[in-house]
């Protein structure tokens, strides 16, 4: 499917449920992975042995007090992350949400923006996600495009001195993370947690 087959325009409220079903999909498709990077890093590991230990005291199942540490574990950090990207942001000083419609009339993806938290930082991206359906086919870079044009335009009736677009992925979102980097993004800064990297930060300025 080419992109020209693809417009973007601001989501209808019948489409919710669908956009939403959308977005928890592409959180279940990470989550996986970012808890397994968590928590196979030393300290994770060094807590979760500790949990086990103190565990072993209190429980009478020496594989219960061994994997109930690390379901838990697994369990808060899915909630997290379903919590933080799994829903849709309310409309803000930048419209939308917006979804990628193909010509027939499918939504295949959605797109969420905000202005920065201070002056000078430009516009975030705050959802963006595909439909497995239709991924590899250009809808990930016309949202894209679309999120650029739409921070160009916020910064210029804002008075900013300048656009910039900074786009959060979860760090096993190798795909995303390729994407933008072949579309002039770099990396510049992260959150995670026991010094561990769980989510990069790419930008540009437009």
């Amino acid at each position: 499917m080419a992109p020209g087959h693809l417009s973007v325009r601001e989501m209808r409220e019948d489409e919710k449920p669908l956009v939403l079903e959308m977005l928890k999909a592409g959180v279940k498709d990470t989550e996986n992975r970012v808890a397994l990077h968590a928590l196979t890093r030393p300290p994770a590991l060094l807590l979760l042995a500790a949990a086990s230990s103190g565990l072993r005291f209190v429980l009478a199942s020496f594989a219960l007090a061994l994997l109930l540490p690390v379901f838990l574990a697994v369990a808060a950090m899915k909630l997290g992350l379903r919590a933080r990207w799994g829903s849709l942001p309310p409309p803000g000083g930048l419209g939308g949400p917006w979804v990628a419609v193909r010509s027939s009339g499918d939504v295949c993806g959605v797109l969420a923006l905000a202005p920065g938290s201070s002056a000078g930082d430009g516009a975030r991206v705050t959802r963006l996600s595909v439909s497995r359906w239709h991924r590899r086919r250009g809808v990930g870079r016309r949202l894209l495009a679309f999120a650029e044009s739409r921070a160009r335009a916020w910064a210029g009736g804002m008075g900013e001195p300048r656009a910039r677009l900074v786009v959060p992925v979860a760090v096993a979102a190798w795909g995303v993370a390729g994407m933008l980097e072949g579309c002039g993004y770099q990396a510049e800064g992260s959150w995670g947690c026991m010094g561990y990297t769980l989510v990069r930060e790419f930008s540009k300025d437009l």
